[in-house]
């Protein structure tokens, strides 16, 4: 009787934690705090005796290969080029359908977040190529600090509720998004090298077909990722970065079946790899990438002109970029303020903007990490403390906003 009563006991406890990670789960700031648990395990790991293995985990050499092709990487760049490339054809889906049915469709609707964008992309670099001018080598770095991170941005706005309009959330998704779009391009343009001919035209043959396969109204999925692995493979071989295959890919998957004009194809891979990219994929690329051993950094290394020129990229640079521009296209009157926002919040949205995370993580990793360049500096510390400063500074510039705002109508 006790062994079925103890049974029951487990069976209850089990159901309870089921029930509390669904729930966690399906709140909208969980991305950003599982962001945040991988980040904060990396550093432990990385600044403990288990640094060794965290090490040897990702350079962990992982190969593919049939006869005499193959690929040849360590995890971490598996990570990188080939995780970050479902992540980057999730960018593309949702790219495809804000363009198509979302808030980037009305063009009047993303003068004020698309200027706001290029303003948070130019004066960041500016400011770290302002630190940076002359070292050729530190000048590779001028792009990081011009990414936003959109599940750490949202999961912020998530925490603050009903304190923040709903509009925000809006306006800093269309901003992100637009931001995504010139990071996509900056990679394309930037972070390119030692093209190879004949992979360029295989994955200038995958392109085609794709095209002809969205002309013809195709919708089979599995035909699409078919193609788009080979794509994948052909650009990473053809020396252009393999996670733009995932954003041209995203590009050709129709909005719409023709015949059955109720299903979308882009929007059932979207919220079908949602959850993936959320809750492992981007954890996953964090913990890979933020585990910085500090006692391996010398002073001169931390007051570097790379972690000075990111850390102000992020914290000033975003701010003074997102709201500078906003507020300059405000008061010339070439756009207005949603009815429920005031500069305010725009000036709190600036500064959330400044959790590059993710984005820069990955435009440093292309930077330094991938060359090989053995540097004094780690521009994560730059990355992870810019990022830290402005999430805390645009939550409290948002709290205050909301409780004056709620204070004002009591």
């Amino acid at each position: 009787m006790s062994e079925e009563k103890e049974k029951n006991r487990f069976d209850e406890v089990i159901d309870e934690v089921q029930d509390v990670v669904s729930d966690f789960l399906k709140r909208e700031a969980a991305p950003g705090i599982l962001l945040i648990v991988a980040t904060v395990l990396a550093l432990i790991v990385a600044n403990s005796p288990l640094d060794v293995y965290y090490n040897k985990l990702i350079s962990l050499p992982v190969q593919i290969s049939a006869g005499d092709w193959a690929i040849d990487k360590p995890l971490l760049l598996w990570i990188n080029d080939g995780l970050m490339a479902v992540f980057f054809f999730l960018v593309g889906l949702e790219l495809k359908r804000e363009v198509c049915e979302g808030e980037l469709s009305n063009p009047k609707d993303i003068v004020l977040p698309a200027t706001g964008a290029i303003g948070g992309m130019a004066v960041p670099a500016l400011i770290y190529v302002f630190f940076n001018w002359g070292n050729s080598t530190a000048m590779a770095g001028w792009a990081i600090p011009a990414g936003t991170d959109i599940a750490f941005a949202l999961g912020i706005l998530a925490l603050l509720g009903s304190r923040v309009p709903a509009s925000l959330k809006v306006f800093l998704v269309t901003l992100a998004i637009i931001d995504d779009i010139g990071a996509i391009v900056i990679i394309a343009l930037f972070y390119t090298s030692n093209i190879t001919e004949t992979a360029l035209i295989v994955a200038a043959v995958c392109l085609a077909i794709l095209w002809r396969m969205n002309r013809k109204n195709v919708v089979d999925i599995p035909a699409y990722i078919l193609v788009g692995l080979v794509l994948w493979v052909a650009m990473l071989k053809s020396g252009v970065h393999a996670t733009l295959a995932g954003v041209v890919l995203a590009a050709m998957i129709p909005m719409r079946d023709k015949k059955r004009p109720s299903y979308s194809p882009v929007l059932h891979l979207e919220h079908s790899l949602n959850s993936s990219v959320s809750f492992a994929i981007l954890p996953l690329f964090a913990f890979a990438n933020a585990g910085i051993g500090f006692g391996n950094i010398a002073p001169e290394g931390i007051f570097h002109p790379v972690t000075f020129g990111i850390f102000l990229g992020l914290v000033v640079g975003k701010q003074v970029g997102v709201f500078g521009f906003c507020f300059l296209l405000v008061k010339l009157k070439l756009a207005s303020l949603p009815k429920d926002l005031n500069l305010m919040h725009i000036y709190g949205c600036s500064l959330i903007c400044g959790v590059g995370f993710t984005m820069s993580l990955f435009i440093g990793s292309l930077a330094f990490e991938e060359t090989g360049v053995n540097l004094i500096f780690d521009e994560r510390v730059g990355i992870l403390a810019g990022s830290v400063v402005s999430a805390i500074l645009g939550y409290m510039v948002l709290y205050w906003v909301g409780k004056t705002k709620k204070t004002s109508k009591a």
